[in-house]
């Protein structure tokens, strides 16, 4: 057997580590591993190289690279690809050069785009790019631009942990926190001073055991468990109102600061209404498959316990109908706009946070509308109204009307704008989902419990 470097020392042994893809070359060296020696130098050659992030201004304002430098001109290719898409969510995940592949997210008006060398899953990449974002979020409160700059240094050291010569290691947040202590104001002043660094010295105890995402030792004065179940519903309606497509993403984000070593059980009245669920490493799979329960030893802290998806169209019930009447005449320089917002009345909750954005045909030069309700804007240069309606109230319909001034000898635009809209609906899950009861095993205390549901549009689009 291959020799491994001793535990007894956590620093020890931690600097002793050889790496991925010295431990991968190891293996495929040793005689013994010779019938999986192929799949190994595989697995090898599969890994992230560099990591640029990109502004929504087209600037790189960070990179990072693993294996060796890669050259920004790289971008190039994704900066085509960005020109072409009309907006910044069609920009193409996966693209392919002559020597490298591009794949990017876009989160919180950053792309982050990945170069790979050889062929790998793209939703490996992908997966650990979310990863990066939310670690980033958690961190430093938001994930924008400007927080990643003014913490730029432990940025690179989350990315130097999270990525190990291009593979990943560590992704779990309560296990990075331990490896590199969050930035704080006296922090960043003693380690200014002193010219320390927020990384650990000691190795987190949870690498060292079969529960490698929760720490050891987790005591708290209040023991709590807090679940917020939150989906987004993606739907095309079309000119009549009629559903022509509609799915529901939905994910169940945990918080839990719970002492000792809880082992958690979580069933909800109506399972069965779960499609494609992915889970948290520490979901017991095979209690699930056998009684549709979510068994587990949780994290510490924030997490995604599960996502998941309602396809079944019958089970999907859109929360609000929009009324619309757009029109332009054949050698007019002006037409007509009137949008009428309201929720459906079986709902029982309040719809807030309702914004409308429509993307106008290039003809138009500028709209005079009146809103009984909220206010609008218009770019003239992106032909772009925006509506911010806010809370819908049913006594009293918000309406958007008037007149769409077109440019003279224009013809008249092919077709109608698509009317897109957000919303947001609290203490609801649109798809029916509840909770049914948390048991904890393993600790003699009473946690505190809370559920909360929310429910907000994903790409919800009303064709006219």
């Amino acid at each position: 057997m291959l020799s491994q470097p001793t535990a007894a020392d956590p620093v020890a042994f931690r600097a002793a580590q050889p790496g991925a893809e010295a431990w991968v070359s190891a293996l495929c060296s040793h005689p013994t591993w010779s019938p999986v020696q192929n799949a190994l130098k595989g697995i090898a050659e599969k890994m992230i190289h560099s990591l640029f992030l990109i502004n929504c201004s087209g600037d790189i304002f960070l990179e990072k690279h693993w294996k060796s430098v890669v050259s920004q001109s790289v971008c190039d290719y994704f900066f085509e690809a960005q020109e072409k898409a009309i907006d910044v969510e069609n920009v193409p995940p996966v693209i392919s050069t002559p020597h490298h592949y591009l794949i990017s997210i876009y989160r919180d008006k950053i792309f982050f785009v990945s170069v790979i060398q050889t062929e790998v899953p793209p939703l490996f990449v992908i997966e650990f790019l979310h990863r990066v974002a939310d670690t980033f979020q958690d961190y430093f409160g938001e994930c924008s631009e400007t927080a990643i700059k003014d913490n730029v240094v432990i940025v690179y050291e989350l990315l130097e942990e999270m990525l190990d010569n291009g593979f990943p290691l560590a992704t779990e947040s309560n296990i990075l926190k331990e490896l590199i202590k969050p930035p704080t104001i006296l922090r960043s002043v003693v380690n200014s001073i002193t010219g320390s660094s927020n990384v650990g010295d000691t190795l987190p105890t949870g690498q060292l055991s079969n529960i490698p995402w929760r720490r050891a030792g987790v005591k708290y004065t209040n023991n709590e468990a807090y679940f917020d179940v939150i989906e987004e519903i993606d739907a095309i309606i079309d000119k009549s109102g009629s559903t022509v497509f509609a799915e529901i993403q939905g994910v169940i984000d945990s918080c839990i600061k719970l002492s000792g070593m809880p082992d958690l059980s979580l069933s909800f009245m109506n399972p069965r209404l779960l499609d494609d669920v992915s889970f948290h490493p520490c979901i017991r799979f095979k209690r699930w498959e056998s009684e549709r329960v979510l068994s587990f030893i949780p994290p510490d802290g924030n997490f995604r316990l599960i996502s998941y998806r309602v396809s079944s169209q019958n089970l999907v019930a859109i929360p609000v109908y929009v009324k619309h009447l757009i029109s332009f005449k054949e050698n007019s320089s002006s037409g007509r706009f009137d949008v009428t917002i309201g929720p459906k009345q079986n709902m029982g909750k309040t719809v807030e946070g309702v914004v409308m954005t429509v993307h106008m045909p290039k003809a138009v030069l500028n709209m005079n509308l009146t809103a009984t309700q909220g206010s609008y804007t218009f770019d003239p240069v992106t032909k772009v109204l925006a509506w911010d309606v806010g809370k819908i109230t049913p006594q009293k319909l918000p309406n958007l009307k008037g007149i769409v001034n077109l440019q003279s000898g224009a013809p008249k635009p092919e077709e109608n704008p698509s009317l897109n809209i957000q919303f947001k609906i609290q203490q609801l899950a649109i798809s029916g989902l509840k909770v049914n009861r948390l048991d904890m095993y393993g600790e003699k205390y009473k946690p505190f419990k809370g559920v909360k549901y929310i429910t907000k549009a994903g790409k919800f689009q009303v064709r006219t």
